[in-house]
C-alpha cells in the first residue's frame, strides 16, 4: 500500500513538474519572440499613385472588421462567450461578405480599417491585407501592425497561436507621410508579451492652401480595467492633435477608440442583454470646437457572450469620428448590417475642408 502511495505522489509531482516546465518555456519562448515596436515607424505605402493635393470635400469610411472572425454567428472567450475562432468556411464567408461591402465604396477617399489579419491562426492564415488591397488597388495602401505573437498558448484547451493584425488605412491620395505611433502604456509582465501593442496609423496629405490634411487611423486599448491605459493613451494623441490644429493643419481622427463619445448614453440601445460598460470621452478632452462625429441613431458594436440576436444583444457606439474645428461635416451615417459579418459596423462620413 505505500509503495503505491508513493508511485501516486511521484507521478502527482512529475505531472506537477511537467505543468510548470510547459508553462516556463511558452514564457520564456513569448518573451524572446515579443513584438517590440518603436514609438514612432516609418510604414511602406503600397499601391503608390501620382502625388496631387486633396480635393475640399472628401469621402471616409471607417470599419473595424474583427478579422472577419466575428459575424453574427459567433460569440467570443473574451466577452464571456465559449469560442475562440470559427471554422474555416465561416471565417471565408464572413471574409467575402466585407470584401463586397468595401467592393461597394471603391471611390470612398479614405477607408480606414481595424483588425485586419495578415497571418493568424484565427483566420487561418488568410492574407486579409492583401485581399483588400487587390480590391482597393485605386488607393495607396498602408498597414501598421498592432497585433505581432509567435504563438498564444491561451486557451490550453485551442491556443490562439501565431497572430498578426493591425490598421490599414487605404487613400485615393498619396501621403506625404506614413507614419506608425505606439501608444504609451502596456500590461504587467508576462501578459505583455501576448496582448496588443496599440498605436495609430498618421498620414499627411497636401491640400491646396499649404496646408496639410492629417488622417489618422486609431485602434484604442479594450478589456482595460479602471481605463487606465486609454487615460494614457487619449493624453498622448490630444499632444498630437493640437500641435497639428496650432499649424493651421486640419485633423480627422477616426476608428474603434472602446469608449464612448462625450455626451453619449451607453445605454441608448437598451436590450435585454446586460450592458458592457464603457468609458465615455471626457467632455473637457478638448476645447468645443472640436467635433466627435458619429450616427447617434444606429449602433456600430456589440457584446460578443452569445451570437447576435436583434433583440436580445447589447449594443453601443464606439466607433466614430474626431474632427478639427477648420473641418465641416456634410453628412455622417452608420450602415447597419446587423453585425452579419463582423461584431462593429462600418461608418460613412462626407466632410469639407474650410
Amino acid at each position: 500500500m505505500n509503495s503505491i502511495l508513493k508511485m501516486i505522489i511521484k507521478i502527482i509531482l512529475l505531472v506537477i513538474l511537467l505543468i510548470f516546465v510547459v508553462l516556463g518555456g511558452l514564457i520564456i519562448h513569448g518573451s524572446l519572440t515579443v513584438f517590440k515596436p518603436e514609438k514612432t515607424e516609418v510604414v511602406t505605402v503600397e499601391n503608390n499613385l501620382k502625388p496631387k493635393v486633396v480635393a475640399n470635400e472628401l469621402s471616409l469610411l471607417i470599419w473595424n472588421i474583427g478579422y472577419s472572425g466575428l459575424g453574427k454567428e459567433m460569440d467570443f472567450f473574451y466577452d464571456g462567450g465559449k469560442t475562440v475562432y470559427g471554422k474555416k468556411d465561416l471565417i471565408e464567408g464572413y471574409l467575402n461578405k466585407n470584401i463586397e461591402y468595401l467592393s461597394k465604396h471603391k471611390n470612398t477617399d479614405f477607408v480606414l480599417l481595424q483588425e485586419v489579419d495578415r497571418n493568424s491562426w484565427r483566420s487561418h492564415k488568410t492574407n486579409q491585407y492583401k485581399a483588400i488591397n487587390k480590391l482597393l488597388n485605386s488607393h495607396a495602401a498602408a498597414f501598421a501592425t498592432n497585433y505581432k505573437v509567435q504563438f498564444l498558448p491561451f486557451p490550453f484547451n485551442k491556443p490562439l497561436g501565431k497572430i498578426w493584425s493591425g490598421l490599414a488605412t487605404y487613400s485615393k491620395y498619396q501621403p506625404t507621410e506614413s507614419t506608425r505611433y505606439q501608444f504609451p502604456g502596456s500590461y504587467s509582465w508576462p501578459k505583455s508579451n501576448y496582448l496588443l501593442k496599440r498605436c495609430f496609423l498618421l498620414q499627411r496629405f497636401k491640400t491646396n492652401n499649404k496646408k496639410d490634411l492629417v488622417v489618422i487611423n486609431t485602434h484604442n486599448s479594450a478589456y482595460d480595467s479602471g481605463g487606465s491605459l486609454k487615460k494614457e493613451e487619449m493624453a498622448y494623441l490630444k499632444n498630437i492633435l493640437l500641435q497639428e490644429f496650432e499649424k493651421g493643419n486640419y485633423i480627422i481622427v477616426g476608428g474603434d477608440w472602446n469608449q464612448t463619445p462625450t455626451n453619449f448614453n451607453n445605454n441608448t440601445f437598451k436590450k435585454i442583454e446586460e450592458s458592457y460598460d464603457q468609458i465615455p470621452i471626457a467632455k473637457d478632452y478638448l476645447p468645443n470646437n472640436w467635433q466627435w462625429i458619429y450616427d447617434a441613431g444606429t449602433a456600430t458594436n456589440r457584446k460578443l457572450a452569445k451570437p447576435f440576436e436583434v433583440a436580445y444583444t447589447f449594443t453601443t457606439i464606439i466607433d466614430f469620428y474626431l474632427l478639427s474645428p477648420n473641418i465641416e461635416v456634410i453628412s455622417v451615417k452608420t450602415d447597419n448590417l446587423n453585425f452579419e459579418s463582423s461584431d462593429h459596423q462600418p461608418v460613412n462620413l462626407n466632410i469639407k475642408l474650410n
